[in-house]
């Protein structure tokens, strides 16, 4: 793995927020995962959010994501917060946008710190504050024909 930081003492000097974005074409779990490599982490998490084929009971056949144009800024201000929060070395996050399938990835994130238990942490409040906090909508259709926005307020 690419060394971001050889010295564990130069943290300070680097911004541990190594990779946000929002994207209309296929996410990389890979890019994320080098995005995020350190000589100095003893463990990385990373989460991969998918299309599932169903919601509360009911087929989805697919869904579209859209966000507020302010919605990558937001990204990058929760992934800084975490990275205050948590001894983070580094941390990424990308989430798609536009008409996904079932089967796609909708959000990739990972953390790396010093060690396992902080790395998940820190990957399990970085994507659940991403959920809760970026404005970023989800436009299910289902097969019986009925739609359904989550997210949107």
């Amino acid at each position: 793995m690419a060394s971001t930081n050889d010295h564990p003492g130069e943290l300070a000097a680097q911004d541990p927020v190594k990779l946000i974005g929002i994207r209309e074409t296929p996410l990389s779990v890979d890019e994320v995962f080098r995005a995020v490599g350190d000589d100095a982490a003893g463990g990385t998490a990373l989460f991969v959010g998918t299309v599932r084929n169903h919601d509360g009971g009911a087929d989805v056949d697919a869904l579209g994501y859209s966000c507020h144009p302010g919605a990558e800024a937001e990204m990058r201000r929760v992934a800084e917060k975490v990275a205050a929060e948590y001894p983070v070395r580094a941390l990424a996050a990308v989430h798609r946008v536009g008409d996904l399938r079932v089967g796609d990835l909708a959000v990739v994130v990972a953390v790396s710190c010093p060690h396992r238990g902080e790395a998940f942490d820190a990957c399990r409040r970085l994507i659940e504050d991403l959920k809760h906090e970026v404005p970023i909508w989800k436009h299910q259709r289902f097969s019986d024909g009925t739609e359904e926005w989550v997210g949107a307020c």
